[in-house]
């Protein structure tokens, strides 16, 4: 029961972000919905296991959520006409941009965290919240190449995660690895079909 007590927000958390990735294989805009609460009760938890970057990081994904159902839900056409967004490739600029981005990130929380802060694993902690700026910006687009981001971000947080004491979070970031791999294959399917429309 202690356990249970003292580990609570971190079963919450593991619960709502299963039931995130699940819409997300699907390309449902109710993950965003979801994505809040999760979110929301991340910063909290964070916080108190000293992932200040992660802690951090809820509150961009709190506005990239609010960013990424408008932008899921219609965008218009050249004849004005909204439709839902579709499925595609992240353009090559796009991408090398973003890949600079990261890296400038990356650099940057860590000097922020080894020097204002005690964090204990800053390496790894801007790494995965560095890398999550841009995954959730490509999920936000509906970039196929979301899940080549998310592969990586969910990797090395299962490793730092069970490093912290955050045993389900940890196992469910495991799980992430197995689900980001047959996401990236159905959304592959569904782009290459027309149907990179959202599923309900």
């Amino acid at each position: 029961m202690d356990f249970l007590i003292n580990h609570w927000l971190d079963i919450t958390t593991t619960l709502l972000g299963l039931a995130y990735i699940l819409l997300e294989y699907k390309a449902s805009i109710w993950m965003w919905a979801v994505g809040a609460v999760m979110q929301i009760l991340g910063i909290v938890l964070y916080y108190q296991k000293g992932v200040y970057a992660d802690c951090g990081m809820e509150f961009y994904y709190l506005a990239m959520t609010a960013y990424g159902y408008w932008k899921w839900k219609t965008l218009s056409n050249k004849e004005g006409v909204k439709e839902e967004l579709p499925i595609t490739h992240i353009p090559m600029p796009l991408a090398l941009l973003w890949t600079a981005i990261f890296l400038v990130l990356w650099f940057a929380i860590w000097w922020l965290l080894t020097s204002f802060t005690d964090s204990t694993v800053p390496v790894a902690d801007a790494f995965t919240t560095s890398l999550s700026l841009v995954g959730i910006w490509a999920l936000a687009h509906k970039y196929l190449e979301q899940w080549f981001v998310w592969i990586a971000v969910d990797i090395v947080t299962c490793v730092l995660y069970f490093h912290k004491d955050i045993p389900f979070k940890a196992s469910l970031y495991g799980l992430y690895v197995v689900i980001a791999v047959f996401g990236y294959l159905r959304w592959r399917k569904m782009m290459e079909e027309g149907r990179g429309k959202r599923e309900d």
